[in-house]
């Protein structure tokens, strides 16, 4: 009979492997923003990356001829309002996320697709494979995009995901977050990252949070309230900045 995998246990992995890092640092190691694509703690991750080395292709740029391709005018003006793509109003907490897209020098990256995906207020995906019985929302479907300006400045209209389980161990949950989706020039080139919100209680349970071990890459994934960003009687206001690159670079999911 096979034990139950309890937060006590998770808990555990992910405290020794944190004094381990600090070990290595305080020894002379380098820090690391990137975590182990094999974190012990979040257990499908052993399983979900590659177990032996990269294919180099031989042609890069082939790959793009057969891929998906888009344009400044294939995104409105509403696809960034994931409040306003259905024909009633959502339920749940209003919020506005902005910010800029910065390259490892502080200055802005133009003109690139930034996308979000989330669950709703309630914690749950409009996905067919998300069987959490949490209500969906028929007002909400938890997608946007748009593009960043000549200042690098995206901005997210949406409301507050909910915390949800997902089955990494028993009483498992993940802490409210917000899915970025970046691309370059191509979509070979596109980054996907986290958004967290201040002061969530899951942090230190969450294995996917804490599998960036160094606390300055992890607090980098954190949004901060920001209360001009807010409007009166009608939304809370947050604030988020991805840097691409650098010492002070944005945890990316799947390492670089």
């Amino acid at each position: 009979m096979t034990t139950p995998l309890t937060q006590a246990r998770i808990s555990e992995e992910i405290a020794e492997r944190r004094e381990a890092y600090a070990k290595a640092v305080a020894g002379g190691a380098p820090g690391r923003s990137h975590p182990d694509r094999g974190y012990a703690p979040y257990r499908s991750s052993v399983l979900r990356h590659p177990g032996k080395p990269l294919v180099a292709l031989h042609d890069p740029e082939a790959v793009e001829l057969s891929g998906p391709v888009f344009g400044v005018t294939d995104v409105t003006a509403l696809d960034h309002d994931l409040t306003r793509r259905h024909r009633g109003e959502p339920l749940g907490e209003r919020i506005r996320v902005t910010g800029r897209v910065l390259d490892r020098d502080g200055r802005p990256v133009r003109g690139q697709l930034v996308e979000v995906w989330q669950a709703n207020a309630s914690g749950r995906y409009a996905h067919q494979r998300d069987d959490h019985p949490a209500p969906l929302d028929p007002n909400f479907t938890g997608v946007g995009r748009c593009l960043t300006d000549d200042q690098g400045a995206y901005e997210f209209v949406t409301v507050k995901p909910g915390a949800y389980p997902w089955r990494n161990h028993v009483n498992a949950w993940r802490p409210a977050h917000i899915h970025f989706s970046l691309f370059g020039n191509a979509f070979t080139q596109r980054l996907i990252t986290q958004m967290y919100f201040p002061g969530d209680p899951l942090f230190a349970y969450d294995p996917i949070l804490q599998s960036v071990t160094d606390d300055s890459a992890r607090r980098r994934l954190v949004a901060t309230y920001d209360h001009d960003l807010s409007t009166p009687e009608w939304s809370l206001g947050y604030r988020w900045d991805i840097v691409l690159d650098g010492p002070a670079a944005t945890w990316i999911e799947e390492g670089r």
